[in-house]
């Protein structure tokens, strides 16, 4: 975890997050095509925890919170080509530490990261409950 910095003290903009979503495999799940909405969830973040390796930016954790009862990491994302050295988790507990010791951390994953999840230590919940917009 070493090669990387993570900081939550680094602005990035719309372009930044755009590309490590379109990066990471996360762009399908995500409003790429709708900058001003990106925008707006980079803008609106109460936590942007990031990781770069140099001036790269290979990570970001973008997350809604009160920071005293319950966190929600909306987006937690990695570069493919930077997978697998723990800058996942290591975004995690970044995040965690800008939090209230007791304040849960909550998600939705995405299908292709389900058993990713449970070796960070996130334990399922069987009633999470969506309300798509329009619906």
């Amino acid at each position: 975890m070493s090669q990387f910095i993570y900081t939550d003290e680094e602005p990035i903009d719309a372009d930044q997050f755009l590309a490590v979503l379109l990066g990471s495999g996360l762009a399908d799940r995500r409003p790429v095509d709708d900058r001003a909405r990106i925008a707006s969830m980079v803008l609106n973040a109460d936590i942007m925890m990031t990781a770069w390796s140099g001036d790269t930016l290979v990570g970001v954790a973008r997350s809604v919170t009160d920071f005293a009862y319950c966190c929600y990491l909306s987006d937690l994302c990695v570069l493919k080509d930077y997978a697998g050295r723990g800058s996942g988790r290591a975004l995690i507990d970044h995040t965690a530490s800008r939090l209230a010791p007791d304040c849960s951390l909550i998600l939705l994953s995405a299908p292709q990261a389900v058993d990713y999840y449970p070796k960070q230590g996130f334990a399922p919940h069987d009633s999470a409950w969506v309300k798509r917009a329009g619906g």
